[in-house]
């Protein structure tokens, strides 16, 4: 295996390189271009890579020395279908999320005729269809395999439910002419969430079927492999770097925000214990690695809807929405110190918003026995970490006046956001190329992620 590797994320917005050398642990150079997704991604790519080639100082690169993660036109679509909201629902949401996956879509007991009309009308990539504990509920998983069988649907059926049910799903799914993938239950017992198989399935499906859907398939042209989803890389990275490997210590429990142009997402590697006097309020405990998706708010595709947040909460005036015009457009970056100021506003906003959503909170509940305290979520006020990384965050005038939107309001103590973590900036952007990197060289990825994330 050569030492020089070019590491690309194909994004919807933009399509990065991170050159790294494994030998001296070093990045050699990183840079982005516009994506060509709606036209040709082969555009954006080779112009991304030559002008990485130019600045690393190399003249030619084997396709064997690059490899890639991909969120292009949006990730990847997916429904998820589960019996009870609170459990195997809520168990195969987890899955998917953490699989990298775009939510799109999730429904709970039989499915009716209009819910089925309403799924081809999304018209999935992938749909993951769970339901009853081992040796439990049968009956609602074999209905809906029926109703998804009879439909017009095209997308890859990842079944995860009761494995007393799986062979009978699985045959009356493909008897109606549909691409069913296996995975072990999500929710082999109650209480119980098993995600890691579901989302192997998953990331399974993306690299087989959901690139060469998407007409990224000539990207093998000029990298060996899209092994998965961006969003999951970044998961990857931020489980390497919390829990470390043999003979390399990691940073500890943390969250990663990634503020993106078509989403901000929420990372956290963490217990988030219930805290003391409370009652944990969820059927199902939260999952110590954890990813949120926020679609509403990427700072490019989304501007109005942040735009919308920041007045209502006072966050932007007037003058700021006049300037926002000139940001619309989605490959727009900002120019102007106006501009400039805005957007970091905006970034902050995001983060604010999406960790809200992502952490924890308590709440007060009045039973027969009087006032108790009920957490819902995980505690995150404890971690040790906080990193940022998206364009949004990386390239703020101020990214620590972005990052501090994530941190604990106390005028807000319901909401168990980090209260005194350690701030740190992935100011050349490669949290992604670490994720990449963990299949590969797990104790260099970490070494260089240490080495390139800057305290802030």
């Amino acid at each position: 295996m050569k030492e020089v590797k070019f590491l690309v994320d194909l994004g919807s917005t933009f399509t990065k390189v991170v050159v790294v050398d494994l030998a001296s642990e070093k990045v050699i150079c990183r840079v982005q271009g516009p994506s060509t997704v709606d036209t040709d991604v082969m555009i954006g790519l080779r112009e991304a890579i030559q002008k990485a080639k130019s600045e690393a100082g190399i003249t030619s690169i084997d396709r064997e020395d690059a490899l890639a993660s991909s969120s292009a036109a949006g990730g990847l679509r997916m429904v998820c279908i589960g019996l009870v909201p609170d459990l195997s629902l809520k168990a195969g949401t987890e899955a998917a999320l953490g699989a990298g996956a775009k939510l799109v879509g999730s429904y709970s007991y039989e499915l009716t005729k209009d819910e089925m009309a309403e799924i081809e009308a999304i018209s999935p990539e992938v749909i993951l269809l769970a339901g009853g504990t081992d040796g439990g509920n049968e009956s609602v998983v074999l209905h809906n395999a029926k109703m998804l069988a009879s439909s017009k649907i095209n997308a890859v059926i990842v079944v995860a439910c009761n494995k007393g049910a799986q062979d009978r799903v699985r045959s009356i799914l493909e008897n109606g002419g549909k691409k069913v993938k296996l995975a072990k239950n999500v929710m082999p017992e109650i209480g119980k969430i098993e995600v890691s198989s579901c989302r192997e399935a998953i990331r399974d499906v993306f690299v087989k079927n959901i690139v060469r859907a998407k007409g990224i398939e000539r990207v093998k042209e000029v990298v060996k492999e899209v092994l998965m989803p961006t969003p999951q890389a970044v998961l990857n990275a931020a489980k390497l770097l919390s829990e470390g490997v043999n003979g390399e210590e990691g940073l500890g429990e943390l969250m990663v925000v990634d503020v993106g142009g078509a989403t901000t997402d929420v990372h956290s590697i963490a217990e988030g214990k219930v805290i003391q006097d409370a009652i944990y309020g969820d059927l199902l405990p939260e999952p110590v690695v954890k990813r949120t998706v926020e679609g509403d708010l990427g700072v490019r595709h989304n501007i109005d809807t942040l735009l919308k947040i920041g007045r209502e909460k006072g966050f932007l005036d007037g003058h700021d929405l006049d300037v926002a015009q000139s940001l619309t457009r989605i490959n727009k970056l900002p120019e102007t110190p106006e501009e400039r100021c805005l957007d970091m506003k905006l970034a902050r906003i995001a983060t604010q918003v999406a960790v809200e959503r992502h952490v924890g909170r308590i709440e007060d509940w009045y039973g027969p026995a009087g006032r108790m305290i009920v957490q819902r979520g995980k505690d995150l006020r404890g971690i040790n970490s906080l990193i940022g990384t998206g364009g949004p965050i990386v390239f703020a005038q101020d990214p620590r006046t972005v990052l501090e939107g994530a941190l604990f309001d106390r005028k807000r103590p319901n909401l168990l956001k980090p209260e005194s973590p350690r701030l740190y900036l992935d100011g050349d952007y490669i949290l992604y190329a670490i994720g990449i990197l963990a299949n590969l060289e797990p104790e260099k990825a970490l070494r260089i992620a240490k080495k390139y994330l800057k305290e802030i």
